[in-house]
């Protein structure tokens, strides 16, 4: 049964000045919206006077649109499990999931993720002279905590400043959002993934009890991921590391204790030292295309590949298990063969594009270094 979502009187005022506001501008300059009458639509001016460009004038924006998080049968229930299960207070977890909102702006993001893009389009968020150039200066200013945990997990130091390049900018961007808000949003609000988030939002009152912080308080992402690497609160109390020994794992404000957790992550979901990630394939004809899946794990070797024409100039034994990756470019597909340390980058997020963008910004990274 869908839930009616009711808005506040001040989103119905700000649409009404809104709409008011285009139908003023729409005979003029219908390509941006007008505030206010610019000076020289006011006053006639003589023929020859030619007066100086208005300046650009903001767009007005609307308020966040949210609701109270309603405390139906699904909360309750979700309440119930965590006192049964957690020895949570029920009155005390009642009220501050009373607290949180249902955001609208969580629920058209979580629709339309940055992944569903072609290749040539994602690859140029991320590979971008500024994040790149970031990189090195992030290398540079944790160098020591880097090359220590590359050296005890053998994870390669470009590979972690990678990450946390793709994920947050070098720690820039950790998202603005309440974390409990985002999980209470996509945990009861979004019934397509209403398990996984649920399973998280149990972690994350976890996590805050365990960390001793208020759950009121974490920013991250419209998810709900956390700090530099933006851990989801499960990977977080499994793989977060603290790197200074300090009893706490900050991974918002410690960029050492991130980098430890990124390399851990990896680490754990079994990284191989000294191995390559991925390398440039070959094909003669379109064959190549009967074999491509949506499976990441390195299916296939490379004597089997050959079969559907598929080759590569790397020195890769035969019997290496390979997955074959086609990344959409404007001319054609652009062909990979992923390693096994490729399929490791996805566990991370499961996608081949958020793969190849972080290999591909380490090795501009590890390059400018």
């Amino acid at each position: 049964m869908k839930r009616l979502i009711t808005f506040p009187r001040y989103f119905y005022y700000a649409l009404t000045i809104t709409a008011a506001l285009n139908l003023t501008s729409c005979s003029t300059t219908p390509e941006r919206e007008i505030t206010t009458v610019p000076l020289t639509e006011q006053i006639a001016l003589p023929t020859a006077a030619q007066p100086k460009p208005s300046p650009p004038i903001a767009k007005p924006t609307l308020p966040e649109i949210t609701t109270p998080l309603s405390i139906n049968a699904n909360v309750k229930n979700f309440v119930r499990q965590m006192v049964t299960k957690h020895h949570f207070n029920e009155f005390e977890l009642t009220k501050l999931l009373e607290s949180a909102v249902i955001k609208e702006s969580i629920l058209k993001r979580i629709a339309s993720p940055s992944e569903g893009l072609p290749w040539y389009k994602y690859r140029k968020i991320f590979l971008t002279e500024a994040r790149i150039d970031g990189g090195v200066k992030f290398w540079r200013e944790n160098a020591e905590a880097l090359t220590s945990v590359s050296q005890q997990t053998g994870v390669p130091s470009e590979i972690i400043v990678a990450i946390i390049g793709v994920e947050t900018g070098y720690g820039k961007n950790m998202g603005n959002h309440r974390v409990l808000d985002a999980l209470a949003t996509l945990a009861f609000a979004y019934p397509p993934r209403s398990a996984f988030f649920t399973s998280e939002l149990e972690n994350f009152l976890l996590l805050c009890r365990e960390e001793n912080m208020n759950p009121r308080e974490p920013l991250g992402s419209y998810a709900g991921a956390m700090g530099y690497p933006q851990f989801m609160p499960s990977s977080f109390r499994a793989l977060a590391k603290d790197f200074e020994h300090d009893g706490h794992r900050d991974i918002w404000h410690n960029p050492r204790d991130a980098i430890a957790s990124v390399a851990n992550y990896f680490a754990k979901n079994d990284w191989q030292r000294g191995q390559d990630i991925a390398v440039r394939a070959n094909a003669i004809g379109t064959q190549y295309k009967s074999v491509l899946s949506k499976d990441l794990k390195p299916n296939s070797t490379l004597a089997q590949l050959g079969r559907v024409n598929v080759s590569t100039n790397e020195n890769i034994s035969a019997n290496t298990n390979v997955k074959l990756l086609a990344f959409e470019q404007l001319d054609g597909d652009e062909l990979w063969l992923g390693l096994p340390n490729f399929y490791v980058i996805t566990r991370y997020n499961h996608s081949p594009l958020y793969a190849m963008a972080a290999y591909q910004l380490s090795q501009e990274i590890k390059q400018r270094r």
